[in-house]
């Protein structure tokens, strides 16, 4: 059955317009996260933050590390530690970007750590880590906090782990509020294998492998080179041979890739690989893959192609290795014209929507995971691929596509013929000529698989198809002129259409799995909560799902979705339907991800508008959305539909990128040739074929289509009115009229001058509109109607504002016009600009069908009587809305912040409020300098409103100033687009009695005295507690608290804020305070409780995607009051209070607005994570506080090279308000030379805060004392206050009783009753009992609310040419006094700790077991010459050494050796304060905080050489292991196990002796025993250590005992000998052995031969 002609997608249009307040027209381009979507090319500003905190465990001996943070091209180093293998540095770095988000993501950020790195020498790396920015943008807050980042060498894979570095990073864009806990203390106890810099998921043992990418060839590059010599030469020699070098560069993780580079080749065969070498799961998402273009001078890219590893891989229970084809992949980019130069080149790039096919590549991606005991390659390489592999076959393609309408034709495109061309890959694109594919010659037996996978087609296929003609774009036509801004096609009953053939590989299967996805998220995206029961899909998607083994995981994803979908859909209750809907709205963007398929073989259809020859406009379809399939659920969702298409301008062309080009009604098909026999089913009904005669062949598809059938309405346009309109103009206005187009006619309201919110009241009808299709179901799916906003200027063209869509209510001529479908009832559209929202519009539409008796049949046009507007109908009876008659009362309190309009000051400001047609003026401010308070407080006027709330019209604020000769110039405007939150609704009686809702009337609050108090715990985790042998509990210590001040209490707040357990309670308490994480007023509504600020605009809005940012330019000033909407008369219950002001009307009650003299104290604490302003990437920061005329810069004490300033200051301003209401904090970094640049400031609304209900002049401390360190500074008692309070409220009470209690308002409440005095005497008081009444105030009926705790509140601090983004936060609070109320006490003393002066003394007595380094050459006997070194950390200048125990053999060495090390120590921070100069060029001295940590270390000395590291122990002076009594209880357990080892602080034991190990690392990198040293720490304070001096080493005063060495006295004398005994004995036995033998034998030869002779003549002569 023939469908009609308006049958539209119901997937992207119907169900789009159904959800107006979700669809914009244009889908926004710039992703919000980095989901990698479509992402536009203009630059955003991002910074990106990282700290460097420390490094433990870095693999090697005796190291100077340095840490090299890396974000793309930008480096950034660490200061270097010496002699260190666990540096502590807490530095802080800032990297500024302004690029595209999608480059911005695919940044590394890469820390590495390098030894001994200088000026002269690069040093040598030791590890690296590397993640991409993406990564850590898709993490909560958008940053990671105090994570280790494992260190590796990629170029040493089987080395393991090389150390950890603790870190914070942050990437912090426009707005972004980072949220980190205060940097209180550092615990050592940190589990490193339990917070790693890893992503949520992300296993902590990640192994290395493989990644091998193999790319075999590339196809249909663009016929032409961006090279300018090449382009020449061809043009002038024609030289006809291929003008492109390709080859493919591939970026992943941070290395990079490329093959070889194929010589004049459009169709280059590489099959060759690359291999990355990288840990899996890598933290690097994507795969770059690049065609590019070798040229001499400089190589230009052809197209881009990403490969997200999330894609084609899976870490689910059946999850699989990243895995990809061998597939083709597409590339998009610039236009294929012939150009010289490419001035859309950033579209290769990878940069924005690629607006034409550039060419496909064939890959293939595998991963193998390494097994490191036997490593091969360990970094890029490139080798050859054995053949090509067997991929599906090729398939022929049909594609289908009719125009049957063309309007909306921009004129300015002119009135040449217009044509549309059609496109898939190279198909249709006439600039490559390419209509079928080409033939190539085999090239052998061997070769036949590839050259059939490679050409698009078999010579053989090509001489069997009789059918091979292609229509690509229709025929020229000359544009018909709709009206001043477009032209249209006149088709009319005659629609032209297009078809062309293609070869693809058929990867139709897992097309049709995308669509089966895309269909259920859109099914769950349309019913959301409501019907989540189409998620559990049919057994229709199972079966097609399970064809494919492919995509078996996928099934396997959905049934559990749908599984947790079901169990979700019967847990729905009202209380949890917010957090449902947030799981409902995670499924849909899991749907949505799994839909994107990565091996999309069929490129994407693109459809050009061209006049005179010339690329205009283009819309790109999704190949998947029109592909056609025998199940519905495969079928795209755009498939055999007429298809509403708007065409964007080409990039650069024309004005902004929101306007339209062209609207087009496309009908396009797209299946495999063989299933073409239904690809005209979809068309409207009623139509003949015109088709190519073809004498002696079968019939082509038509190439026109001639329309029988068509039907005649009228169409009632119904525009009522529109709110929040984009401002046009200069003076923040806009004269906006609205164009409605429907078909092929068009027709525009009524002007409406300076408004944004203008209410036409008017009736459009639009005669006789034909419409081509059957009657029946045009009723079901009606075109749609496209309403434009324009803003109209005197001299000009109008200007573009906005644009919406809707879809009309139809009435057949059958139809009776009657409910409950008419008339049409009003509703909301949203405005779009582009991607930005830009009002909305309430109208409504129906169209209606004239039967044979003509017009007569119509329903009248009941328009109101007393009208009279000319030819403008206005909107009928039946659907303007019911109008009643409200009251709206303004109260008009004052003008804030004012500037200049045309260069004038404003001087006599009045307020104009105006609402349907209605309004008041407020009186005139006579003085705005001396008074920018009203006189007249409140006024009222009456006005019609429509009952329906919801269709309120918007109450329009303007200032004007009134100057000389009577002019009125507008100052700005305002528009209240909801009156919802100021209608006055009658209090519900029942609501506040409280025995009505189930509680009693006699209620008690027990509240003991210290209950909400904290103990203080001043000493690192666990902070302030003895841990008792065999593992008993904690022990607390008794806190003397005589030494608290206040950053006791200030510390003990944080730990409190950062704290997982609640505290316990101590008797001898802490009093916690309120940490306020981020802005006061943020909690508390502005402070807008009664009194309201409106914002005042003046100026054209600009067209940045962040409306709230452009906004801040266009801030004029602030107008402060409230209003009060309600139904006159009142309703009887009404009844007025005794004393009721008629004058004050609903504002009863509120303060006077004359000028008050406040006293303001400004308390600032610190401030963190500043933004570096010098070039060594430090600051010196500065306060400077303005309030008024008064101006502070606190210039003189200024902190040198900090971003992390504490200031502990207070500063007192005396201001009036309301001359004097804005407070502004600014951190100043202080120059030498120069004017001194601003990091960064805050802004406070102080009269707000000082009338508002929440009491925000002095917090309510958390107890009431009257001395010490918690005193009262409040000049109000709370008893005074509480009684204050009762009286405004006219509440009964505070009635004080015995026993402690107190009743307010039929509430009681208990405390305690006595306070100590400064004597330490107990007194009666009832101040305790009032506090806890104001700290549960919300709790008191009807006046109840929170009032403001004692608080320190954490500010952003901006920039104003660096809008959003914020540059650093800023500690503090504020206090303001009356000053016509009692003078309050001295500012809290909030000046920062000094550090306390401690002398460290520490003696080396003796060492055993330490390694034999040497080896007598002559002797060969081990030993080493031992010395032993100390320093504190931060302090290596201060290197000490003992002497050297020479010779030692057994490993023992005797010092008796004194190390003296004074230091300064901040107890509650745990840190040692260091102040010293960078360089000797710094100005002055820079303060360093270093955990308290003692290095010893063991040396081997040497004379000619340098000394030998043997070994070393690094002890935390607030928590280390206690030493061993003897040698061998001393185990090298004590550094590997510190968990189990009893542990001390040398701040509580003062003195210790003992035993600890010295270790270092073996080649297998695990830690070994090298020694043992035995030593006594003593800490003295500075007092002490004055008292009772000592010498260094064994020198005055109090030397120490000289050591018992063994004498060497005689070892010049005995060395020889024990030489030669070696030689003769060790070395040279065996030699010495036979020389010794045979010398033995020559002896008693030669005395044979000596005898021998007398002896014979003995025996001759007989003797």
């Amino acid at each position: 059955m023939n469908r009609p002609f308006w049958r539209r997608s119901p997937c992207s249009w119907e169900a789009r317009i159904r959800t107006r307040y979700r669809w914009p027209p244009s889908p926004p381009s710039a992703p919000t996260s980095p989901t990698r979507g479509k992402v536009h090319t203009a630059g955003t500003q991002q910074t990106h933050r990282v700290t460097v905190v420390e490094a433990r465990q870095l693999v090697g001996l005796n190291m100077d590390p340095v840490v090299c943070v890396e974000i793309g091209d930008d480096k950034k180093y660490t200061s270097m530690k010496e002699s260190t293998n666990c540096p502590y540095y807490n530095e802080y770095f800032v990297f500024d970007f302004h690029v595209p988000p999608d480059v911005m993501f695919d940044k590394i950020l890469k820390l590495s750590v390098i030894h001994s790195k200088n000026l002269l020498r690069s040093g040598t790396l030791v590890g690296s880590f590397k993640m991409d920015v993406g990564t850590i943008y898709t993490q909560p807050e958008h940053q990671f906090y105090h994570k280790w980042a494992a260190l590796s060498d990629p170029e040493d894979i089987t080395a393991g782990c090389k150390g950890y570095i603790k870190c914070d990073i942050a990437v912090v864009g426009k707005g972004d509020n980072i949220k980190t806990p205060h940097k209180a203390n550092e615990s050592d106890e940190d589990d490193i294998e339990g917070n790693l810099l890893l992503p949520e998921g992300v296993p902590a043992e990640r192994q290395w492998a493989r990644y091998y990418l193999k790319i075999y060839r590339a196809e249909g590059l663009p016929r032409m080179n961006t090279s300018i010599m090449a382009n020449v030469k061809k043009a002038f020699i024609g030289d006809n041979k291929d003008l492109v070098d390709p080859y493919i560069q591939v970026q992943f993780a941070g290395q990079k890739g490329k093959t070889t580079i194929q010589k004049s080749s459009y169709e280059p065969i590489w099959n060759e690989q690359i291999v990355f070498t990288e840990m899996f799961p890598p933290l690097c998402k994507r795969m770059k893959l690049q065609l590019r273009d070798a040229d001499k001078v400089n190589d230009v890219a052809i197209g881009t192609h990403f490969l997200d590893l999330r894609k084609i891989s899976n870490e689910g229970e059946k999850g699989f290795l990243p895995t990809l084809g061998p597939a083709w992949v597409n590339m998009y980019g610039s236009t294929r014209d012939y150009t010289l130069m490419d001035e859309y080149q950033e579209l290769n790039e990878g940069l924005g929507e690629g607006v034409s096919f550039r060419a496909r590549l064939l890959i293939s991606l595998g991963l193998e995971l390494l097994d490191t005991s036997s490593p091969e390659i360990t970094c890029s390489t490139e080798v050859q691929v054995e053949g090509v592999p067997n991929i599906s076959e090729v398939e022929e393609f049909f594609l289908f596509g009719s125009f049957l309408e063309a309007t909306m034709i921009d004129r300015k495109i002119g009135d040449k013929p217009i044509s549309f061309e059609v496109t898939i890959g190279n198909y249709g694109n006439e600039t490559d000529g390419v209509y079928k594919p080409k033939g190539k010659g085999r090239k052998g037996s061997g070769d036949e698989e590839e050259s059939e996978l490679i050409q698009n087609s078999s010579d053989e296929e090509i001489d069997d198809d009789p059918d091979l003609a292609a229509v690509a774009s229709t025929p020229p036509m000359k544009p018909v002129i709709t009206d001043r801004n477009y032209f249209h096609l006149p088709y009319f009953e005659r629609k032209p259409c297009i078809y062309i053939k293609s070869w693809w590989q058929d990867h139709r299967r897992r097309l049709y799995n995308a669509n089966i996805i895309d269909n259920l998220a859109d099914k769950l995206a349309s019913c959301c909560l409501v019907q989540i029961q189409p998620l559990s899909f049919s057994s229709d998607h199972k079966h097609s799902l399970y064809r494919s083994a492919v995509n078996t995981d996928t099934a396997f994803n959905l049934e559990h979705i749908g599984q947790q979908a079901k169990t979700m859909r019967s847990q729905v209750k009202k209380s949890t339907v917010r957090d449902k809907i947030k799981l409902a709205q995670n499924f849909l963007l899991k749907l949505r991800f799994m839909a994107e398929e990565p091996q999309h073989s069929v490129p994407d259809v693109f459809i050009w508008m061209l006049s005179n020859g010339k690329r205009m406009a283009y819309a790109r379809v999704p190949s998947k959305d029109i592909l056609f399939s025998s199940v519905d659920e495969e079928t795209g969702k755009e498939c055999g539909k007429v298809k509403t298409v708007f065409l964007r301008v080409r990039p650069g062309f024309g004005p902004a990128g929101w306007t339209v080009q062209a609207k087009l009604e496309v009908y396009l098909w797209l299946g495999l040739n063989r299933q073409r026999k239904d690809y005209l089913s979809g068309l409207p009904n009623g139509f003949e074929e015109n088709k190519l005669s073809r004498p002696g062949l079968p019939p082509s598809p038509p190439i026109s289509l001639t329309y029988m059938m068509k039907q005649i309405f009228q169409l009632r346009v119904h525009m009522y009115q529109a709110r929040s309109l984009f401002a046009a103009d200069s003076t923040g206005l806009s004269d906006p009229f609205a164009r409605v187009f429907f078909s092929t006619q068009s027709q525009v309201t009524e002007v409406l001058a300076e408004t944004l919110c203008p209410t036409w009241d008017q009736l459009m009808v639009f005669e006789n509109v034909e419409l081509f299709g059957t009657a029946v179901e045009l009723r079901d799916d009606p075109p749609i109607i496209v309403i434009e906003i324009y803003d109209q200027d005197t001299v000009g063209k109008a200007d573009f504002m906005g644009r919406t869509f809707a879809k009309p209510v139809v009435k057949m001529a059958d139809e009776h016009y009657g409910p409950p479908r008419f008339p049409p009832q009003l509703e909301y559209y949203q405005i779009y600009r582009g991607n930005c929202t830009a009002g909305e519009m309430l109208a409504a539409f129906e169209l209606l069908q004239i039967g044979p008796n003509g017009k007569a049949d119509l329903p009248p046009i009941d328009g109101p009587t007393d009208f009279d507007r000319g030819p403008i109908l206005p909107v009928p009876l039946g659907i303007r809305p019911v109008l009643s008659k409200y009251r709206i009362e303004v109260l008009f309190w004052g003008l804030r912040d004012l500037k200049r309009v045309n260069l004038a000051q404003v001087d006599r400001p009045r307020v104009d409020i105006e609402c349907a047609g209605k309004g008041v003026q407020s009186a005139l401010i006579p003085n705005y300098k001396k008074n920018p308070n009203f006189s007249t407080l409140v006024k009222w006027f009456e006005v019609d409103l429509p009952e329906n709330e919801l269709l309120h019209p918007p109450l329009n604020i303007r200032v004007v100033d009134c100057r000389a000769f009577g002019r009125y110039t507008l100052v700005g405007s305002h528009a209240v687009t909801s009156m919802r939150k100021f209608i006055y609704r009658p209090p519900d009686k029942q609501a506040n009695n409280w025995s009505s809702s189930g509680r009693s009337d006699y209620g008690a609050y027990t509240v003991p005295y210290g209950a909400h108090s904290v103990p203080y715990r001043a000493h690192s985790v666990p902070y302030g507690k003895k841990r008792k042998k065999g593992g008993e509990d904690p022990e607390e210590d008794e806190l003397d608290e005589s030494m608290l001040d206040w950053w006791s209490k200030y510390f003990v707040s944080i730990e409190t804020l950062t704290e997982v357990r609640p505290p316990p309670i101590s008797d001898t308490p802490l009093r916690a305070q309120n940490m306020q994480q981020g802005k006061l007023e943020a909690e508390f509504g502005n402070f807008e409780d009664w009194l309201h600020v409106f914002n005042l605009y003046r100026g054209k809005s600009g067209d940045d995607e962040d409306q709230n940012m452009a906004d801040e330019d266009r801030l004029i000033g602030k107008f402060k009051g409230s209003l009060c909407m309600y139904k006159v008369p009142l309703s009887e219950d009404f009844s007025r209070e005794s004393g009721f002001d008629a004058s004050m009307g609903m504002f009863q009650n509120i303060p006077h607005n004359d000028p008050i003299n406040v006293l303001v104290r400004v308390y600032v604490i610190r401030a963190t994570d500043l933004h570096p302003a010098d070039i060594n990437g430090k600051a010196d920061p500065y306060i400077a506080i303005k309030l008024g005329k008064s101006d502070i810069k606190d210039k003189e004490n200024y902190i040198s090279k900090q971003l992390n300033p504490l200031f502990g200051k207070s500063f007192d301003i005396e201001a009036t308000f309301p001359m004097d209401s804005t407070l502004t904090v600014s951190i100043f970094d202080w120059d030498m030379v120069g004017t001194d640049d601003l990091i960064g400031e805050t802004r406070v609304d102080l009269e707000n805060r000082y009338f508002s209900k929440h009491r925000a002049t002095c917090g309510v401390a958390s107890n009431y004392a009257i001395h010490g360190y918690n005193v009262w500074r409040d000049p109000m008692k709370p008893s005074h206050v509480l009684a204050k309070l009762c009286k405004e409220g006219k509440l009964d009470g505070p009635h004080y009783g015995p026993g402690g209690r107190v009743k307010v308002a039929n509430r009681v409440f208990m405390a305690g009753t006595e306070i100590e005095d400064d004597n330490g005497l107990k007194k009666p008081t009832e101040e305790h009992l009032a506090l806890t009444v104001l700290r549960h105030w919300e709790d008191i009926p009807k006046v109840g609310c929170k009032l403001i705790p004692e608080h320190v509140e954490t500010r952003p601090l901006l920039h104003p040419d660096k809008p959003g983004i914020e540059q650093g936060r800023i500690e503090m609070w504020v206090d303001m006094f009356p000053k016509e109320m009692t003078a309050p006490g001295p500012a809290l003393d909030i000046s920062p700790r000094k550090p306390k002066k401690f002398e460290l003394r520490v003696i080396i007595w003796n060492t055993d077991e330490v390694v034999l380094e040497d080896d007598d050459i002559f002797t060969g006997e081990k030993s080493s010459d031992i010395f032993v070194r100390g320093w504190l950390k931060g302090q290596q200048e201060d290197k000490q050494d003992t002497d050297v125990h020479y010779h030692s053999i057994t490993g023992e060495g005797n010092f008796n050796w004194r190390f003296v090390y004074p230091f300064d120590y901040l107890m509650a921070e745990e840190k040692i304060v260091i102040s010293k100069k960078e360089s000797m060029f710094a100005w002055d001295e820079t303060e360093y905080k270093i955990p308290a940590r003692l290095n010893l270390q063991v040396w081997d000395a040497d004379h000619f050489s340098a000394d030998d590291f043997l070994g070393a122990i690094e002890l935390d002076l607030n928590r280390f292991p206690r030493g061993a009594k003897t040698p061998k209880q001393c185990t090298i357990e004590m550094v590997t196990n510190e968990a189990e080892m009893p542990m001390v602080s040398i701040f509580k034991q003062k003195r210790i002796k003992g035993w600890w190990p010295f270790v270092a690392r073996n080649e297998e990198d695990e830690f070994e025993l090298t020694g043992k040293v035995e030593a006594e720490l003593h800490l003295m304070t500075g007092e002490e250590a004055e008292k009772g001096p000592v010498g260094e080493g064994r020198n005055e005063p109090e030397p120490l005992e000289k050591p018992n060495r063994p004498d060497i006295a005689l070892l010049w004398f005995l060395t020889p000998f024990k030489a030669i005994k070696n030689l003769l004995c060790n070395q040279y036995r065996w030699l010495t052995i036979k020389i010794v033998t045979a010398l033995l034998l020559l002896a008693l030869f030669g005395v044979f031969l000596y005898n021998m002779p007398g002896y014979m003549v003995k025996k001759m002569l007989g003797a």
